[in-house]
C-alpha cells in the first residue's frame, strides 16, 4: 500500500462530528495558539473496544509531512496493526526562532509541550476510544529527546517510549530549562536506537559535554540505560546479541541489548548502531534493521502495568506501607523483608543504609529524589528527601 499526503484542516473544540476523518491535519487551539497534528486512524479501529495510540515526533526544525515522507512513515504499520498514529507539529522556540519541542534557554516559565500532548490525547479519546493503558511515544533527534520528557513528565499517560538518535536531558539541564525532575510513576518500557558515531551534541553516544569541560547537558547511552534499569528494577546486565548484517554496504552493524525481568515484566532495549550516525535506521544509515518495525514490535508488548499479560502487576505495591514520604531522617517500611531493600539516586548510585525494626536510617542522604527497589517483588517506590 502506498500513501499519498492529504492535507485536511479542521478547526474545532470537540471532534465527535468528524469521526470519519481517518487521515489529515487537525488544528486545535492550545494556550490561545493554533496548533496542528497529523492524525491517522486505521480502518478497523471500530472493530475493537479500545485502540492503542502512538505519537511520533519529528526532529528540531522539522515538520510532520517531511518527516513522514523522508524519515518515518508508520501509516502502513498502523493500518496493519490497528493502532492510531499521531504526528504532532512543533512550534517556534521564542529564544532562537527555530521549530522545536524544547526551548533552548533558561526560562522561569518554560513552554511545556507535554501539555499539548495531553490535550491531543484527551481530544482524540473523546471520539476514538483510546486504550489509555497503551499510549506510546517515539521520535527522532529532538523528537526522541522529547519522548524521554514524556516518559518523565507525562508518565501517568505514557506506557513506553522509543528514542532514535536523541539523548535524555540531564537533571542539570532539566533544571536549567525550568523543568521538574524526571518523575516516572509506573513500569515504563524504554527503547533507544543510538549510533556510536553520532556527533550531534544532543545525541552523542557518550553524552555531552563533560569531555569538553562543560556541564552534563545530555546523558550518555550508558547513563540512560542505568537510570531506567534502576527505576524499572530490571536485571543488572543485558542479554546481548548481534543482529544479522544483511546489508554490508551501509558501514554499520547492530548489537541488540535487552534488560529483562523488570517491574511487571517491563524491559529496556538498546539497539546499538556500531558506526551509525545521526540516522533513522531503515530510512537512512543502517539498513540491517527498520526502526519503524522495531519500535512497534517492542512497545506494543507493554502497557502501564508492564508486559501485557504479566501477572506481577505494579498495583501490588498498594499492600506495602512506606512513610513518611517526603521524609527527613528516617523511613518506616511495612510489608516486606528488610534484606530485600536497595536505595538508588537519580544517577543510579546505590546506597547501603542501616535498617532496624522496619526503620530505614536516611540521615546520611542528601536532599533529593531516590528510588527504593524491592528486588524479590520487582517493585520500585519513588522517595523524596527534604
Amino acid at each position: 500500500m502506498r500513501f499519498f499526503y492529504l492535507q485536511v484542516f479542521i478547526f474545532f473544540v470537540n471532534i465527535s462530528a468528524f469521526a470519519q476523518v481517518f487521515e489529515g491535519f487537525i488544528t486545535i487551539q492550545h494556550n490561545q495558539v493554533d496548533r496542528r497534528f497529523y492524525l491517522y486512524v486505521p480502518n478497523d479501529h471500530q472493530n475493537v473496544s479500545s485502540t492503542p495510540l502512538l505519537f511520533n515526533f519529528h526532529g528540531g526544525g522539522g515538520d510532520p509531512v517531511s518527516y513522514m515522507n523522508y524519515t518515518s512513515d508508520m501509516r502502513e504499520l498502523a493500518e496493519a496493526n490497528n493502532f492510531i498514529l499521531v504526528y504532532p507539529e512543533a512550534t517556534t522556540d521564542p529564544n532562537t526562532g527555530s521549530i522545536s519541542w524544547i526551548d533552548k534557554a533558561s526560562n522561569e516559565s518554560p513552554r511545556d509541550e507535554t501539555l499539548f500532548v495531553e490535550a491531543i490525547i484527551n481530544l482524540i479519546n473523546t471520539d476514538y476510544s483510546i486504550d489509555l493503558d497503551r499510549i506510546y511515544a517515539c521520535g527522532y533527534s529532538e523528537g526522541g529527546i522529547f519522548s524521554y520528557e514524556l516518559a518523565c513528565r507525562l508518565n501517568n499517560m505514557i506506557a513506553g517510549i522509543a528514542s532514535v538518535s536523541g539523548s535524555m536531558l540531564s537533571e542539570t539541564e532539566r533544571s536549567n530549562l525550568g523543568f521538574i525532575d524526571c518523575s516516572p510513576e509506573h513500569p515504563t518500557a524504554i527503547m533507544l536506537i543510538a549510533g556510536t558515531s553520532d556527533e550531534n551534541a544532543h545525541s552523542r553516544y557518550q553524552g555531552c559535554c563533560l569531555d569538553y569541560g562543560l556541564d552534563s547537558y545530555y546523558l550518555s547511552v550508558e547513563e540512560i540505560t542505568t537510570y531506567w534499569k534502576n527505576y524499572n528494577v530490571t536485571d543488572t546486565n543485558p542479554i546481548i546479541s548481534e543482529v544479522s548484517n544483511t546489508n554490508t554496504s551501509d558501514g554499520s552493524t547492530v548489537d541488540r541489548k535487552i534488560w529483562s525481568n523488570g517491574t511487571g515484566g517491563v524491559k529496556i532495549q538498546e539497539l546499538k548502531i556500531i558506526g551509525g550516525e545521526h540516522d533513522w535506521p531503515g530510512s537512512s544509515g543502517n539498513m540491517d534493521i527498520n526502526a519503524n518495525d522495531e519500535i512497534w514490535e517492542f512497545l506494543s508488548k507493554f502497557n502501564k502495568n508492564g508486559m501485557i499479560g504479566n501477572l506481577n502487576l505494579f498495583d501490588e505495591k498498594k499492600s506495602i506501607s512506606i512513610s513518611p514520604n517526603p521524609f527527613d531522617s528516617y523511613v518506616r517500611i511495612e510489608g516486606i523483608d528488610n534484606e530485600l531493600l536497595h536505595i538508588y539516586d537519580l544517577h543510579g548510585r546505590k546506597y547501603n543504609l542501616k535498617i532496624n525494626q522496619n526503620i530505614l536510617d536516611t540521615k546520611s542522604l542528601q536532599s533529593g529524589i531516590y528510588f527504593l527497589a524491592i528486588k524479590e517483588e520487582k517493585l520500585i517506590f519513588k522517595l523524596i528527601k527534604y
